[in-house]
């Protein structure tokens, strides 16, 4: 395509690369020894496109004696670019990665970001290998690996609540307000919240008591055959005789809600040195990693499935599966090996 040095005035569209009719008037205005700044003029863009234009467009003629401007060849330059520009996928070369993602993710049950952080903490994969959780749920959002977001647990049901701190009317034992400050900051040993984890909310149906101890995140599941205080009683009775002369100094302090089935709670105090401190009423926040852990729970149990409907076996699995995941709050180490 030739234009006229009378050719009408062509408008680049701001936003948009040039066009190869727009490189040949610069072809043309070159020839006629116009300036940059009129060619931008012209066209309507910036002086600096059009000097970054001639660079790239730009051939030495008669042994390298002239430097001329060619439209063909800033046209080619340009094609060659485009064909090497934008983000490539990197899953495409990261197949073990994502293998090792996918089969922990279905077989384990692990987390994306458990499977990140476990294979670069252990150091089965280098940093060149791996691509960080972020990229990994963009990649299930774009359907690249075998992952789907309805196969995420937590992504599709995420439902922030407001604290709501109510008047506790019934008073239990200690508050959760009397309970030390360095409780909060997770860096003692021995802390643990307590709740359970009802089947059919029926009489006649088993019950799950959950223990999770708040710097480790080790987690407990004792079956016991109801909600009744004496139940929990005898479980917690039998858990003192399990730890032995260890008691005090694993459970230093228990923190459990208003439950009924908790009222006999802080007798623990007249037998131990456990303190117990009693939640706020309508706030499970106050015990959020027992309440994180029972959400676990229900993967394997969903809600109304009777308890008794699960082997002692099948729920010990589900335990042992929560201690032996890589949390990233504990630097992908497992539950099991922060305790022990």
């Amino acid at each position: 395509m030739t234009l006229s040095n009378n050719s009408t005035m062509i408008k680049h569209s701001r936003g948009k690369h040039l066009s190869y009719e727009e490189r040949v008037l610069i072809q043309i205005r070159r020839k006629d020894n116009r300036s940059m700044r009129s060619i931008a003029r012209e066209l309507g863009c910036s002086p600096q496109t059009i000097s970054n234009e001639i660079k790239r467009g730009t051939v030495s003629l008669y042994h390298g004696t002239v430097k001329r401007y060619k439209a063909e060849v800033g046209q080619e330059a340009y094609q060659n670019h485009r064909k090497n520009s934008g983000r490539k996928l990197k899953y495409l070369e990261l197949k073990r990665f994502i293998d090792y993602v996918t089969d922990h993710f279905y077989n384990y049950h692990w987390s994306l970001d458990a499977c990140w952080g476990r294979a670069t903490a252990t150091g089965l994969f280098s940093s060149q290998e791996v691509v960080c959780t972020r990229t990994l749920y963009n990649y299930v959002d774009r359907g690249l690996i075998g992952i789907r977001n309805a196969d995420l647990p937590e992504k599709l049901k995420r439902n922030t609540k407001s604290k709501r701190v109510r008047q506790n009317k019934k008073k239990l034992g200690r508050s959760i307000e009397e309970r030390p400050k360095e409780i909060d900051q997770r860096a003692r040993f021995g802390d643990w919240e307590c709740d359970l984890v009802l089947g059919h909310k029926t009489k006649d149906d088993e019950v799950l008591l959950t223990l999770c101890e708040r710097m480790s995140r080790e987690f407990l599941i004792i079956r016991i055959p109801d909600k009744t205080s004496a139940s929990v009683m005898q479980a917690f009775k039998n858990l003192r005789k399990n730890y032995q002369e260890h008691w005090n100094d694993i459970f230093k302090t228990i923190t459990t809600d208003n439950g009924s089935e908790f009222a006999a709670l802080s007798n623990l105090e007249e037998v131990s040195k456990t303190l117990v401190y009693y939640a706020h009423p309508y706030t499970s926040c106050d015990k959020g990693s027992v309440e994180r852990h029972n959400g676990l729970i229900r993967r394997f149990i969903p809600k109304g499935d009777r308890i008794d409907n699960y082997s002692l076996q099948e729920v010990i699995d589900i335990e042992t599966w929560m201690n032996t995941m890589p949390r990233k709050q504990l630097a992908y180490h497992t539950p099991d090996e922060i305790f022990e």
